[in-house]
């Protein structure tokens, strides 16, 4: 399967977003970008360079439900008449279905406050979601799938790998291509398996847990076993949703996977020294003043670290502050996995 990787100057979210072109009977895209006039253009200008319009989209493929992997998917359904897919779990907020929207509303109120997150600070995030809601585009039909479910692209097929965490829609999409020279010798050179993945895994930072999706139950243990079933794949290469490709997906799973785990014994040692604690304060002794989205991501990560360990029993939560139960509990063995 050849891929072309459209890089996207989006300055709204983490930034450096991709696109990517699947070209064959099924012109095929996956991932768009914001529905922002610069991301438009570098849209636009990477379908030009490849000799492809928005007249020839086929199918548009979307990872999960975050605008800035989705919001021109509207517009360029208008225009090509491509049918869009992405995880059932996620494509009513995809399609701005009023009750999936509402409902969405309505669990911010609840855990903002649960969390502990200051009145001034609530106010800052909402101006920011507000302007990320700018940028979500225009509503579109979306067709849902499932884990292992096949979908025809390009020049073959991709399959589904539900990997829940930072979204709860969240998927990868797989394939197996002919071994590149220099891969492997001799006639029985394996396919190499490669997979676009989202925000499942970023070369440079670790997606974040809790914030970002805050309909997840148990968010960290869905996204360690998430990570669990990206290394058991052991993938040759992994395309992103933001920045360079990872040469190594197995290898910065394993990273990603020890720093939730260091970051979880953090947060015991927070709770040591300055506990009882809501996950607001405990997101502030982790990441200091919080600003913009990271209002959002910051006291969201510290809540999934928090509900791990309470589920664990390590800590009990009452109200909104959490205590520490076992002031030198086995961290690593609520990782079991970690050292593979």
């Amino acid at each position: 399967m050849d891929v072309t990787r459209i890089a996207l100057g989006n300055t709204v979210f983490e930034g450096q977003n991709n696109a990517y072109l699947l070209e064959g009977d099924v012109t095929t895209l996956v991932d768009v970008g914001a529905a922002t006039a610069d991301v438009r253009e570098d849209l636009l200008d990477g379908l030009s360079a490849a000799g492809v319009s928005v007249a020839d989209l086929d199918r548009i493929l979307l990872t999960h439900w975050h605008s800035d992997h989705t919001g021109l998917a509207g517009e360029l359904q208008a225009e090509s008449g491509a049918r869009v897919f992405a995880h059932e779990a996620d494509c009513g907020l995809i399609a701005h279905d009023d009750t999936a929207l509402a409902e969405l509303r309505e669990l911010r109120t609840e855990r903002f406050a649960q969390w502990g997150i200051p009145a001034d600070k609530r106010e800052e995030l909402a101006a920011v979601q507000s302007a990320f809601e700018d940028v979500a585009g225009e509503p579109v039909d979306v067709d849902p799938l499932s884990d292992g479910e096949t979908v025809v692209a390009g020049d073959g097929a991709l399959t589904v790998l539900h990997l829940p965490g930072h979204a709860a829609g969240q998927i990868a999409f797989t394939y197996e291509r002919d071994a590149e020279a220099g891969d492997d010798s001799g006639a029985d050179a394996r396919p190499r398996s490669e997979a676009f993945v989202g925000d499942a895994i970023l070369p440079q930072y670790t997606p974040n847990v809790g914030g970002a999706d805050l309909r997840l139950d148990r968010p960290l243990e869905r996204y360690v076993d998430s990570l669990d079933r990206l290394v058991a794949r052991d993938f040759d290469r992994a395309w992103p949703g933001h920045r360079e490709p990872i040469t190594d997906p197995s290898g910065r799973t394993r990273v990603i996977r020890e720093h939730h785990l260091k970051r979880t014994q953090r947060v015991v040692e927070t709770l040591r020294e300055h506990g009882p604690a809501d996950a607001w304060t405990v997101s502030a002794h982790l990441f200091g003043e919080l600003e913009h989205i990271h209002i959002l991501h910051g006291p969201g990560e510290a809540f999934a670290h928090l509900d791990h360990l309470e589920h664990a029993g390590v800590v009990e939560r009452d109200g909104s502050a959490y205590r520490l139960l076992d002031a030198e509990p086995d961290v690593a063995g609520l990782f079991p996995n970690t050292k593979y």
